[in-house]
């Protein structure tokens, strides 16, 4: 018999762990030869701890399961039994997806390389051996992949650009500082397959003639640590990392390096100086990273998600990937639905699902019950959506269009008791927490910015516009996206629900 019980964090949280040891003391109690698997969670948390079974039909689902439950499931056989689910593929938020880049993760083992090519690891990497750069980055470049990490900058254009760039020494550098609120889709792979990382960075690196990379995560994420060292391990005593990539004449290594988790890291050039033992602060652009990145050489720097889609688009085509989604937003976009709400995960689909679909269908309204007041859709930094902004496809243009931004794909739910006026005064204060110093736009605007809500808070109706005006600077002025941005949820809070801004609003309040 074989049981799956997770080690992804999100599941360990939940107990995994005294699931897996229960499993393992009542096989041993009853005689049975068990073969427990630690795998990646299928992204639906609110099921975790999920225990499947293998069968001839396929995986089982029971969830959620806890240590207690343990002995009642081996009595009934892993059938008929409260908290079973049927197969794991035919559960409805499951069966909607559309997986391409977590097709493996909560399906093997995530440190056994040989489960990850028997599932179709390594075909993307293998045929990427036999081209040339220029046609693994032409082939990057059609399927229309877009960096996944929030800004949705074509990536086959930032790889060019180094590939043609001379210099004696190029490095591809991936960005796993993932620190936006409600996102967890880099911290999933990294710790549920993290060989598709290493196979996308190894292709990055063979299309552009860079021979090192360096994999950057934030100290918060010691279990993705763990498991992308154990797996780069196993891959370079396999061959697939070192002087002869499987047997071929290209290098390729690399590295996991831990920052110290500042926000402002997750930036590409604060991240750059942080790897090179400097203070994290944005760098002035251009030289872009692509010309001038690490160690001032040129770098593809790019999001866990956008390096782990590469395998699929070099195993299937770039007409393949290209297929899926809408306008200028190709592929597949891993959601990760959060906050007030009621199946809580990560749901991977085709661009083109409209906001409303994923948050009221797929999320199920709010776990309190209580109607949607609002979405903030791309982190900290995004906007905040209301429920007349519901019909706007999932899709970078179509949400530029409607005041927003995607940003890495996190959605986090509010329902009617949400104070808008507060949520827009965390904007501020966030930025200004969390700047690095270097603009005074950011540095100075944002604590003007928390100020200035204070102001409106107490009364003062002129600070509204002074609000406004603050922001546009703030917008315009900033050296990187942080101070950039932050305008952007809280005008979208100003704009949508001005009456959380109004005296009545603060009388109600009191």
């Amino acid at each position: 018999m074989r049981i799956y019980v997770p080690r992804d964090a999100a599941a360990r949280a939940l107990g995994a762990d005294a699931v897996a040891r229960a499993v393992a003391a009542e096989a041993e109690r009853r005689g049975l030869a068990v073969e427990l698997v630690r795998n990646g969670t299928r992204g639906m948390i609110w099921l975790e701890p999920l225990l499947e079974v293998e069968t001839a039909a396929g995986r089982t689902a029971f969830g959620p399961v806890s240590a207690a439950d343990v002995p009642g499931l081996f009595d009934a056989g892993f059938g008929a039994h409260p908290l079973a689910l049927g197969p794991v593929e035919a559960i409805p938020f499951f069966a909607r997806q559309t997986r391409l880049t977590f097709a493996r993760c909560g399906l093997t083992d995530p440190l056994s390389l040989a489960e990850y090519e028997a599932n179709g690891g390594l075909a993307g990497l293998r045929r990427a051996l036999g081209m040339d750069g220029r046609a693994i980055v032409d082939e990057v470049t059609g399927s229309g992949l877009r960096g996944r990490g929030g800004a949705g900058f074509p990536t086959g254009i930032k790889w060019a650009t180094v590939l043609d760039a001379k210099a004696d020494r190029k490095y591809v550098v991936c960005n796993a500082d993932e620190g936006d609120s409600g996102t967890f889709a880099d911290r999933m792979i990294m710790e549920g397959d993290p060989f598709v990382l290493i196979e996308g960075m190894v292709i990055a690196g063979i299309a552009v003639g860079a021979d090192m990379g360096y994999l950057y995560v934030r100290s918060e994420y010691p279990d993705a640590i763990a498991a992308m060292q154990a797996a780069i391990a196993i891959a370079r005593d396999a061959g697939l990392l070192g002087r002869s990539v499987l047997g071929s004449d290209r290098a390729f290594d690399m590295e996991v390096r831990v920052g110290a988790g500042a926000y402002v890291c997750g930036e590409e050039t604060s991240l750059l100086n942080s790897l090179e033992g400097k203070r994290g602060v944005v760098r002035a652009k251009p030289p872009l990273p692509a010309i001038a990145g690490l160690f001032g050489k040129p770098t593809i720097i790019n999001n866990v998600i956008s390096l782990a889609s590469v395998p699929v688009i070099l195993e299937k085509g770039a007409a393949f990937y290209k297929d899926f989604g809408l306008g200028r937003s190709r592929g597949t976009i891993p959601l990760q639905i959060a906050g007030n709400v009621r199946y809580g995960g990560l749901f991977e689909t085709a661009f083109g699902m409209t906001l409303g679909e994923i948050v009221e269908e797929i999320g199920g309204g709010t776990a309190s019950g209580r109607p949607v007041k609002a979405v903030q859709v791309g982190g900290p930094l995004g906007a905040y959506m209301p429920v007349g902004k519901f019909d706007t496809p999932f899709g970078y243009e179509e949400f530029d269009g409607q005041g927003g931004l995607i940003g890495h794909a996190g959605i986090v739910v509010f329902d009617d008791t949400v104070d808008m006026m507060k949520m827009a005064r965390f904007a501020m204060e966030f930025c200004a927490v969390e700047s690095c110093g270097k603009c005074t736009p950011c540095r100075i605007g944002s604590v003007r910015g928390v100020e200035t809500i204070d102001r409106i808070a107490r009364g003062d109706a002129a600070g509204v516009e002074i609000l406004t005006d603050l922001c546009d600077t703030m917008k315009d002025g900033s050296l990187c996206a942080l101070g950039g941005f932050t305008p952007f949820p809280v005008m979208s809070a100003l704009r949508h629900f001005p009456e959380d801004f109004s005296a009545s609003h603060k009388e109600a309040a009191e």
